[in-house]
């Protein structure tokens, strides 16, 4: 059952449920992939989002609530801090287990050895083709960095 799939049911199970705040957290992340379609037709792409564009919206929204329950918190407003948070578990419903720091390195490790990457400048075919395969289960701001220590090891930068 793909993502969209899994986010309607919850939503219905939520209205039955009368579950105010997942109601609205579930409804947010409807209207965020409504959102990427309407923009996507706009662009001339009419095929509809897959699992993997989701996944990715569902990862920006986490990030942008991490950041948001910073800032509350760094403010005082821990009321307005744990909404976020609590925000986050329920999206994070959806997004596939993330991957501990071994086995980021070890997906970075393969991914090189894959697309035959020797320099910095195959930084772009190593991030594309960890992103085509781990989309939602890691964070790619801090991967990147780890790609460009591992390129770098062999003295190519």
């Amino acid at each position: 059952m793909d993502t969209r799939t899994r986010v309607n049911q919850a939503l219905k199970q939520a209205m039955k449920d009368r579950e105010a705040s997942r109601l609205a957290t579930l409804r947010l992340i409807n209207a965020a992939i409504k959102d990427r379609e309407i923009a996507d037709r706009v662009d001339g792409e009419s095929g509809g989002i897959g699992d993997a564009e989701v996944l990715a919206i569902l990862g920006k929204m986490t990030k942008q609530r991490n950041e948001s329950a910073r800032a509350y918190e760094e403010g005082g407003r821990l009321d307005l801090a744990e909404r976020e948070l609590n925000e986050i578990a329920i999206i994070e419903e959806f997004l596939p287990k993330q991957l501990s720091d071994e086995e980021i390195t070890e997906a970075v490790k393969a991914a090189v050895s894959d697309t035959g990457a020797e320099s910095i400048r195959d930084m772009g075919k190593v991030m594309g083709a960890l992103k085509g395969k781990y989309t939602g289960q890691m964070d790619f701001g801090k991967v990147g960095p780890m790609v460009k220590d591992q390129l770098c090891q062999g003295g190519n930068c």
